[in-house]
């Protein structure tokens, strides 16, 4: 009898202990970080989103396509680097390629990029940074290096009748050092920079 009723208050406290657990770290821990999200950091805890007029067309921490319906390439716009997730820049599909560097699709693929490049911006191939042919391991980067922005400068500027020597102080007035002084890469977010690109004209 005695060992029935170590058992059921055994089951009984592990029973509580799992309710109690669940309301904590299920409801009460996930609320309390949202609602200090919310009030220290709103606009991080919402997405970094990017709104003009009221109405959101990105975020600042997810890359995007800048093509037409087709998938091309407009040349009135920074182009970001390619994506691997999903159609592209597919927020629900994040994924890199997974080729390794001798698979042969890889190699056709970057072949393809550097030759559309070389024909839009005038960069012999020698010259194309790699982040402009190869997609990040997520497939959502929002980056892209300085060399790849400022490559596209001229065509950028020719496409918008503007002067090249205004596009490119407005990239580099859009470099992003490395963070805390040491940590990763300069780099330029491109929907920041296509944002103040449209200001110019």
């Amino acid at each position: 009898m005695s060992h029935r009723r170590g058992t059921l208050r055994q089951t009984w406290t592990s029973v509580r202990a799992l309710v109690i657990l669940t309301v904590v770290l299920g409801f009460v821990f996930p609320l309390a970080i949202t609602g200090i999200g919310q009030l220290l950091l709103p606009a991080r805890a919402n997405g970094s989103l990017v709104e003009v007029d009221g109405e959101v067309i990105g975020s600042r921490l997810i890359g995007q396509s800048f093509t037409d319906a087709d998938g091309v390439a407009l040349p009135e716009w920074f182009q970001s680097r390619p994506s691997a997730a999903g159609d592209g820049y597919d927020a629900g599909a994040s994924s890199g390629s997974n080729y390794g560097p001798e698979n042969d699709d890889l190699i056709a693929a970057i072949e393809d990029r550097q030759a559309a490049i070389e024909s839009s911006d005038g960069t012999p191939v020698t010259d194309i940074p790699a982040d402009a042919v190869t997609a990040s391991g997520s497939g959502l980067d929002p980056h892209i290096s300085p060399a790849y922005a400022l490559t596209q400068a001229e065509r950028v500027a020719d496409a918008r009748g503007l002067d090249v020597a205004d596009v490119t102080s407005l990239v580099e007035s859009k470099i992003q050092g490395r963070d805390m002084g040491y940590l990763g890469e300069p780099r330029v977010n491109v929907l920041e920079l296509n944002l103040a690109l449209s200001e110019l004209d």
